[in-house]
C-alpha cells in the first residue's frame, strides 16, 4: 500500500511539474525534474540524520574571552544563535550585515552584547566585502575564528554587480575573497596548540550538485535548483582544499565546513515550506538548535587535528563523492581566484 500511495505522488508531482514547466526544452525539464526529485531526496536525509542524531548536536560552550571571531550575516535566524552563543563564550564578535543598525537591539538585549561590533557588508560586491575586510583588520589585527554563515536560497536569475551569479556569489565566492582577505589575521592569532578556524555553513542540499565549469553562471540554462547546490557544494570543497594548502604552508589555520540541519529560518522564503509555517514547526529544527554544530566547530577540540572535516549535528556528515575529488577542488580554488582577481600562489597572503 505504502508503495503504490509513494507512486502516485511521485506520478502526480511528475505530471504536475511537466504542465507547469512542458516550455522547456526536454533535455533542460528532465535536467531540472532531477535536480528538484534529488534536492527532496537530500532534504529527506538530512531531516532523517538531525531525528538520529538529534542526542549527539550538543555543545558545551567554553570560556573563550580575548578570542576574536568575524561572522557574515547574523541578524536573523542560525547566525542570530551563533552570535547569542559566541557571546555566552566571551567572544568578541564582528558582525557584517547590510544594514548595521538592525544589530542594535541584539547589542542592547544579548548576554555581552556590548562585545558585538557591527560593520556594514554586502556579500553581493566584492568591493563591500574588502571594505568591510579592512574595517575589520584595522581594529582587529587578529582574528580567531571567521564564520562564513550569510546565504541565499533560490529565486530569479541574477547577476551581481561583478557578474557573478547571485548565489554562487553569496553563498561561495565572496566568502572565498573574504577568506583570502583575513587569512593574515587568521594566521597571525593561529597557535600550534590552538589553530584558528574558518567555519563555512554549508548544506546537505550540496549533494545533488556539480560545479559548472564551462558555464559557472549558467547562462546557457538557469536552474535555481541546481545553482544553490552549486554554491553550497563548493563551499565544501574549498573547505578541504584551503586547508590541505594552508597545511602545506605549516600555518595554524583549519578549515570546517557544516551542515546546521533542516532549519526553521527564512532561507525557506521561496519555497513551499514557506506556505506550511506548521509543517515547519514540527519538523525542522529551530534556530537554536542549527547554531550548534557551528559552535561545535568553532570550539570542540577533538575536531583539532581533522581540518577538512564536513560537520552534521556535530559528527562527521555525508558528503557527496563529487566534492572529494581533487582535481576538481583545485579547478574550483583557480575558478574561484580568477573570479576575485588574486594571484593563486598569493592566496591569503595581501
Amino acid at each position: 500500500m505504502f508503495a503504490i500511495t509513494t507512486i502516485t505522488i511521485a506520478t502526480i508531482a511528475a505530471a504536475v511539474y511537466w504542465i507547469m514547466n512542458r516550455h522547456k526544452p526536454l533535455k533542460h525539464l528532465l535536467s531540472d525534474f532531477r535536480y528538484m526529485l534529488d534536492m527532496q531526496g537530500a532534504g529527506a536525509g538530512g531531516l532523517i540524520d538531525d531525528w538520529i542524531n538529534i542526542r549527539r548536536n550538543k555543545i558545551e560552550l567554553p570560556d573563550a574571552s580575548r578570542k576574536i571571531a568575524v561572522i557574515t550575516g547574523g541578524a536573523r535566524g542560525i547566525g542570530t544563535e551563533v552570535i547569542r552563543g559566541l557571546l555566552k563564550a566571551n567572544v568578541t564578535v564582528i558582525m557584517g550585515i547590510r544594514k548595521p543598525d538592525a544589530a542594535k537591539k541584539m547589542m542592547e538585549t544579548m548576554e555581552n552584547g556590548k562585545n558585538l561590533h557591527v560593520f556594514s557588508l554586502d556579500l553581493q560586491s566584492q568591493k563591500s566585502v574588502k571594505e568591510f575586510a579592512n574595517c575589520v583588520t584595522k581594529k582587529f589585527p587578529e582574528i580567531n575564528y571567521l564564520i562564513n554563515n550569510a546565504g541565499i536560497m533560490y529565486g530569479d536569475y541574477k547577476l551581481t554587480e561583478d557578474g557573478i551569479e547571485s548565489q554562487f556569489a553569496v553563498n561561495h565566492l565572496n566568502h572565498f575573497y573574504l577568506t583570502h582577505l583575513l587569512l593574515p589575521a587568521l594566521k597571525k592569532a593561529g597557535r600550534v596548540e590552538e589553530p584558528s578556524r574558518v567555519v563555512n555553513v554549508s548544506s546537505c542540499g550540496h549533494y545533488p550538485g556539480k560545479i559548472f565549469f564551462d558555464d559557472i553562471n549558467m547562462k546557457e540554462h538557469y536552474d535555481t535548483i541546481a545553482a544553490y547546490a552549486q554554491s553550497k557544494l563548493a563551499q565544501i570543497m574549498t573547505t578541504r582544499y584551503l586547508n590541505k594548502l594552508l597545511e602545506s604552508q605549516d600555518a595554524n589555520v583549519k578549515f570546517y565546513s557544516v551542515h546546521p540541519g533542516i532549519v526553521d529560518t527564512d532561507l525557506f522564503e521561496n519555497t513551499t515550506f514557506n506556505k506550511l509555517p506548521w509543517l515547519k514547526k514540527i519538523f525542522f529544527k529551530t534556530p537554536e538548535k542549527g547554531a550548534t554544530p557551528i559552535l561545535f566547530a568553532c570550539f570542540n577540540k577533538d575536531i583539532e587535528e581533522r581540518g577538512g572535516l564536513y560537520i552534521s549535528n556535530c559528527v562527521e556528515g555525508i558528503s557527496n563523492r563529487y566534492s572529494k575529488n581533487v582535481d576538481n577542488q583545485k579547478k574550483l580554488f583557480n575558478i574561484s581566484c580568477e573570479l576575485t582577481g588574486i594571484d593563486p600562489d598569493k592566496f591569503g597572503q595581501n
